[in-house]
């Protein structure tokens, strides 16, 4: 196959405020829905033989305006289920645990329909995805594949494709809005591209209309 390209979705009111947002299915803010028509640029000389998208409103539309062409919706491509801490920002369950972290410690238990999922647990579902991914690269070799979901799971996919730990994926910082490549080396796997965002000067042609106040925020 040619690369992987993970893509983050844009901004929405929780990524802003950095509320754990896992099955809450909210749309892009108009800075979102603007970071996902600036991806198209990025995209546009990819050989993207398939795109595969979560069923989150924020990622199909991502994918909508980024130009991608017949996305196939993947449940398994949903942000990890943060359980009981849906919602709920770092710091605020700081007050109440303090030296938690997600990657190490996973989440509260939440209401049946959303239990919550280890790190182990979303590890061996980025592992699904990626076996599904090889699968369908072998039709067309030396063309991409997109794959358009969250910055959670992203991450701990990239890192089980690296061959590390899910709780790895702490070290791939990924903003909204941002693309990824994934592809290897002398047979080797490795990132070919990290968090690239259109430079601001660019970004600004192409979607003019951006308020200034708003330029860093989703970064």
């Amino acid at each position: 196959m040619g690369e992987l390209i993970l893509i983050r979705h844009g901004e929405t009111e929780w990524s802003r405020s950095g509320q754990h947002t896992s099955h809450t299915d909210l749309p892009l803010t108009p800075l979102g829905e603007l970071q996902a028509r600036a991806l198209a640029p990025l995209l546009a000389d990819r050989p993207i033989a398939l795109t595969l998208v979560s069923p989150a409103v924020r990622a199909r539309r991502t994918a909508e305006l980024a130009g991608l062409a017949a996305p196939r919706i993947t449940p398994e491509l949903r942000e990890w289920d943060y359980g009981g801490y849906e919602g709920i920002t770092t710091d605020e369950i700081h007050r109440s645990r303090p030296g938690w972290n997600l990657w190490t410690d996973g989440v509260a238990p939440g209401p049946e329909a959303h239990p919550g999922e280890t790190p182990a647990e979303v590890g061996a579902r980025a592992d699904r995805v990626l076996a599904e991914v090889v699968k369908a690269a072998g039709r067309d070799e030396g063309e991409d594949v997109a794959l358009v979901a969250h910055s959670h799971f992203l991450r701990v996919l990239t890192a089980r494709y690296l061959g590390l730990t899910p709780a790895e994926g702490t070290l791939f910082q990924l903003a909204t809005g941002a693309v990824s490549r994934l592809g290897t080396e002398h047979g080797q796997p490795v990132i070919t591209a990290w968090n690239v965002t259109l430079p601001e000067s660019l970004f600004s042609r192409a979607v003019p209309e951006i308020p200034e106040r708003d330029r860093d925020r989703g970064r």
